[in-house]
């Protein structure tokens, strides 16, 4: 089964090594992984998708806890939460197919934002499983370059998540 996790952390040098290091020490494949600031200054949140049975993750959630730079993990998947990935496409373009291609970005609502007489770069964002049809239903006009950020996820709702306070 696939899961979520989110994990707060302080923003310090290493931190990022020290978290995939433990999945990889465990042998776990890390599917997905995206990190950014958060609103609160020197504090960071990492979004880890990654396949394991329930007790598999709920011992990778009692590690994490044990690295010193680890604030606070939350299984999103315990949750109801929002997804989204951001996707950049470089795509061979000709005269001829031009307009197939717009029609397949307007149907996935991404847009060009970078065009030339050969090539396109299309951006798109949504679900894991949005960005993977859009990728193949471009795959038969020649993608030349493709680029995804990984899953960002945040719980749904006005509240914070689970015991979430990083203030």
């Amino acid at each position: 089964m696939e899961h979520t996790i989110s994990v707060i952390v302080e923003n310090k040098a290493g931190v990022l090594t020290r978290v995939s290091g433990l999945f990889s020490r465990r042998g776990y494949n890390i599917k997905s992984l995206a990190v950014g600031e958060t609103d609160v200054p020197g504090i960071s949140r990492m979004t880890i998708v990654v396949n394991g049975d329930e007790k598999t993750i709920e011992q990778v959630e009692k590690q994490l806890y044990k690295l010193i730079d680890v604030i606070k993990v939350i299984h999103l998947t315990d949750e109801e939460f929002v997804e989204r990935e951001l996707v950049l496409i470089k795509l061979n373009v000709s005269k001829s197919t031009r307009t197939e291609i717009l029609q397949v970005v307007d149907i996935f609502r991404s847009k060009v934002i970078d065009m030339n007489v050969n090539s396109f770069v299309i951006e798109a964002t949504g679900t894991t499983s949005k960005i993977s049809a859009l990728e193949k239903a471009l795959q038969p006009y020649g993608i030349q370059e493709i680029v995804r950020t990984g899953m960002i996820a945040l719980s749904r709702g006005a509240k914070k998540s689970k015991g979430v306070s990083i203030k």
